[in-house]
């Protein structure tokens, strides 16, 4: 019998390494999120400093911000695909290596719900399962330069935030993960008909690697807006962020 892989050690960095990394990827992730209109901005500009830099190019991705929301239209549906066009495998990506994958006791699970939602009880897999379904097989595209089709089904998002008495006039919706990951989506966002909670992929309940138990499939935004093994759900007028978007990545991201 051939006996099971041990997962690698961890690797972790010395908080002063994680400072210096991410110090150096906010500045080519604003850079690169910039666009035409926004770098004709700062050209000429007599930026000297380090922080001037920095704080000239967070204007930028903020102004890209508001001219992507200003453009998203809550009702054009993203592109879908037939199931032979699906992606086999569908690569693995987070922000850590695969053997890291988050361990999720299935048994105990509950998304809890927070904000200004009339109903805060958390919910089990399986009332969230009560709920109307849906599938769509749709692209995801990564910032780092590659996509890929899947097929994904769950719960649409609106349907959810409507049946909890969410309140749908705030800005935005937030989302905590298993695994510290943490994102957020504009309300509009939020509330598209391809929006899910998504808890399969393709015929089978969400494996590891692709976000179990549960994770937010927005097939109008980039891959890194999808988070996956979420546990708790917020609905909020606060400005949330997100774990790559504090670091430098457009908010917004997307069409």
């Amino acid at each position: 019998m051939t006996e099971p892989k041990q997962r690698p050690p961890r690797l972790r960095l010395e908080p002063a390494q994680q400072t210096q990394l991410i110090n150096i990827q906010r500045r080519s992730f604003l850079r690169a999120g910039l666009t035409i209109g926004a770098m004709s901005m700062l050209t000429g500009c007599n930026l000297e400093s380090d922080d001037a830099v920095d704080k000239a190019l967070w204007a930028m991705s903020r102004w890209n911000d508001r001219v992507q929301a200003w453009l998203f239209s809550g009702q054009r549906l993203a592109p879908t695909y037939d199931l032979a066009k699906v992606t086999n495998p569908f690569p693995f990506n987070a922000f850590y290596p695969e053997y890291n994958v988050p361990e999720v006791d299935l048994s105990t699970y509950r998304l809890g719900v927070s904000g200004r939602v009339r109903d805060k009880q958390p919910w089990t897999l399986e009332n969230l399962r009560t709920l109307p379904q849906r599938t769509d097989i749709t692209r995801l595209i990564c910032v780092e330069g590659w996509s890929a089709i899947g097929q994904w089904g769950g719960v649409p998002l609106r349907t959810f935030l409507e049946h909890i008495g969410a309140d749908t006039t705030a800005k935005f919706v937030g989302f905590k993960c298993a695994d510290k990951y943490y994102s957020s989506l504009d309300m509009p966002t939020a509330l598209h008909p391809q929006t899910l909670l998504a808890l399969d992929f393709g015929q089978v309940a969400l494996p590891p690697d692709y976000g179990y138990p549960l994770r937010v499939r927005v097939p109008t935004k980039l891959g890194f807006k999808n988070p996956k093994h979420i546990v708790e759900l917020f609905v909020t007028n606060d400005y949330p962020g997100g774990y790559w978007e504090d670091q430098g990545y457009n908010w917004f991201s997307g069409s």
